[in-house]
């Protein structure tokens, strides 16, 4: 359940990277990955949410490990849990059991089922994911995808970027959230040789975020469920991730803005392509 491909006038639109076969091998993000259960990174190995102390170790399946040191990305890169439910043309949809490994509740104790479904149009690609708790206990929603856009024949130096008046959350030198927030202004401007590795909150009533170029505009969409907006620029290439967050990176143990669920969760973004304006 990872997006591989998206063409939009006669375009791949994904930042390949390193492709399919270093995803699974070592959980190397392309194209359109899933982050769950938490998004980006934690700030250490053990946490405490929603009644339960975690530590996590090097035992712990699907861990991956960033270039400070600690875990990044969750624990369902190339997965092989899914099952699909249900493929048209233009639908999928898969589902996860996540109460029904051991190995991963010992990891984050909260059973539930994850669902996906994937709806494609003509000029719009639409992913929804509810979570489904499967006990009494509650589940702690930081999930996120790490989309990654290109526009071919644009390079960076002409990629302009335009997103909307936003809180910028301020970092630390791990790139962990210190829980401070400025305010920024809009932007429509190219995206030159700035490398972006942020996070963002305040996003608006209805957040959405345009890469364009070559004469087209790609808008990312947050239709519902996702308070928190990640940009990150790969060095030296043309490509732009633009992911949507339900929490901001580091929630499972800061709590800051992190929600927890007792009722099926769900969060919604589209993906539009559209001629330049």
């Amino acid at each position: 359940m990872v997006g591989v491909s998206l063409f939009g006038s006669g375009r791949e639109l994904l930042g390949q990277m390193g492709g399919l076969d270093a995803y699974a091998a070592r959980g190397a993000t392309f194209g359109i990955p899933l982050l769950h259960p938490w998004a980006n990174r934690l700030g250490g190995f053990a946490y405490e949410a929603a009644g339960h102390a975690v530590a996590l170790g090097a035992e712990t399946p699907g861990l991956r490990i960033e270039e400070h040191g600690l875990p990044i990305h969750g624990l369902l890169s190339a997965s092989k849990r899914w099952e699909v439910r249900e493929v048209t043309d233009r639908t999928l949809v898969a589902s996860l059991d996540f109460g029904a490994d051991p190995a991963l509740l010992a990891a984050f104790p909260y059973p539930h089922v994850l669902e996906l479904r994937v709806e494609q149009s003509s000029s719009a690609l639409t992913v929804t994911t509810t979570l489904t708790p499967t006990s009494d206990q509650p589940v702690p929603v930081s999930f996120g995808f790490h989309p990654y856009f290109t526009l071919p024949g644009v390079d960076r130096g002409h990629l302009i970027l335009r997103t909307p008046a936003m809180s910028k959350l301020l970092l630390d030198d791990h790139d962990i959230p210190t829980g401070e927030t400025v305010l920024v202004a809009p932007r429509h401007a190219p995206i030159g040789d700035e490398d972006l590795d942020t996070g963002y909150t305040d996003l608006g009533a209805e957040p959405a975020f345009t890469m364009a170029g070559g004469g087209h505009e790609l808008t990312m969409r947050f239709l519902e469920g996702y308070t928190h907006l990640q940009l990150f620029t790969p060095p030296n290439r043309s490509v732009l991730a633009i992911e949507p967050m339900t929490a901001p990176t580091d929630a499972l143990r800061s709590g800051t803005g992190l929600r927890t669920v007792t009722e099926p969760f769900r969060a919604t973004f589209a993906v539009d392509l559209s001629e330049a304006s």
